[in-house]
């Protein structure tokens, strides 16, 4: 089981450098499963480059620092409710 508290405390350390470019990130869920579900806010919400900031960024760092993290889904995809 994935513990929600180093989730958020990852969140937290990686947020600056989203608020830096006019962005940020909120956790929406930790399955089970290890799938992490954020919403991308502000600049990030949109953006083309969101799926790389959550693939090369988010999911990397997570997966990195959080053991159980084996994705992160933003909380807009069709297939986050699968």
């Amino acid at each position: 089981m994935v513990d929600r508290e180093q989730v958020v405390e990852v969140l937290n350390a990686v947020r600056p450098s989203l608020q830096a470019d006019g962005g940020d990130v909120e956790l929406v869920d930790v399955g089970e499963d290890g799938i992490v579900t954020v919403e991308l806010q502000g600049a990030c919400k949109g953006c083309p480059m969101s799926q790389m900031t959550l693939a090369n960024g988010i999911e990397r760092i997570l997966k990195e620092r959080v053991p159980g993290v084996v994705g992160v889904r933003p909380a807009d995809d069709p297939m986050a409710a699968f």
